[in-house]
């Protein structure tokens, strides 16, 4: 059974806190007033709270565990949980392929070293087609909970309202709040854009897998591994940018981390 990383302690000993912390103590300390300390004493014990209650955040600290197996396999777990069932499906399909894939390397000249090397950079394809599929969904839900039509009336509305303002006040609020709202709207085109790109180059990663595995059972060099490790490294970086960029977009603080180890227990 995987031990449950202290995620209490994981936030407490983030930078910015203890920052915040120590700042605190050389307030109370100069004034001599007990005030500051307790107040960041106060404000410490919601953080903690929050922040270590947080899935993401709590995925992050599993995922600053590659060295244990154990929090590796709790990572991987974590991201499937947020799957709909068909993405699980289609996940389980492509960790198949990777079983079927070392298999036929195993069966060339120095295939258990073959094997050994080839399967991190499979599992780091595997772990970018996971948190590309978590990235995909926060985009649907951020999608879904835009009106996009209503915002482009309201849009629309304003700068009506806006060119027949006579007071310059008024005007200038206005004038903010369209500028705001323009803002919206640009930022719900960007994600739609984003998702068909995500979409795309998941389709991409079942398709760069298939291929692999078609490639493994006839293959008889070792470099010719040695290539199609470097197209699936490839793939895995720019995978993985597209993750980054979609973090930011959303706002997300979970870092894109090492490989996570794929197989074993099986999804039900």
């Amino acid at each position: 059974m995987a031990k449950t990383p202290n995620y209490i302690k994981a936030a407490f000993l983030l930078p910015a806190n203890l920052v915040g912390l120590t700042t605190a103590a050389m307030s109370s300390a100069v004034t001599q007033e007990p005030l500051p300390m307790m107040v960041a004493l106060g404000v410490e014990g919601v953080y903690l709270a929050v922040v270590s209650s947080m899935k993401r955040f709590q995925r992050a600290v599993r995922a600053q565990q590659p060295d244990n197996p154990e929090a590796a396999r709790a990572a991987v777990d974590s991201l499937l949980a947020d799957l709909a069932p068909s993405q699980r499906d289609h996940y389980q399909q492509l960790v198949g392929l990777k079983e079927k894939i070392l298999a036929n390397y195993r069966k060339l000249p120095g295939g258990r070293v073959l094997a050994a090397d080839s399967e991190p950079k499979l599992d780091a394809l595997l772990t970018s087609f996971l948190r590309l599929i978590s990235a995909l969904n926060q985009y649907r839900t951020y999608l879904s909970g835009s009106d996009r039509e209503h915002l482009t009336s309201e849009v629309a509305a304003l700068e009506a309202e806006v060119a027949g303002e006579a007071n310059p006040r008024l005007k200038d609020v206005k004038g903010k709040r369209v500028e705001i709202q323009r803002k919206r709207l640009m930022r719900f085109e960007q994600a739609g854009e984003s998702r068909e790109v995500v979409s795309h180059q998941l389709a991409g990663i079942e398709d760069l897998m298939r291929l692999t595995h078609e490639q493994s059972i006839a293959i008889r060099d070792p470099e010719s591994v040695n290539r199609q490790l470097d197209v699936l490294s490839a793939e895995t970086e720019a995978t993985d940018e597209t993750v980054r960029q979609m973090e930011r977009f959303l706002d997300f603080t979970e870092e894109t981390s090492a490989p996570l180890p794929h197989g074993g227990t099986r999804v039900r």
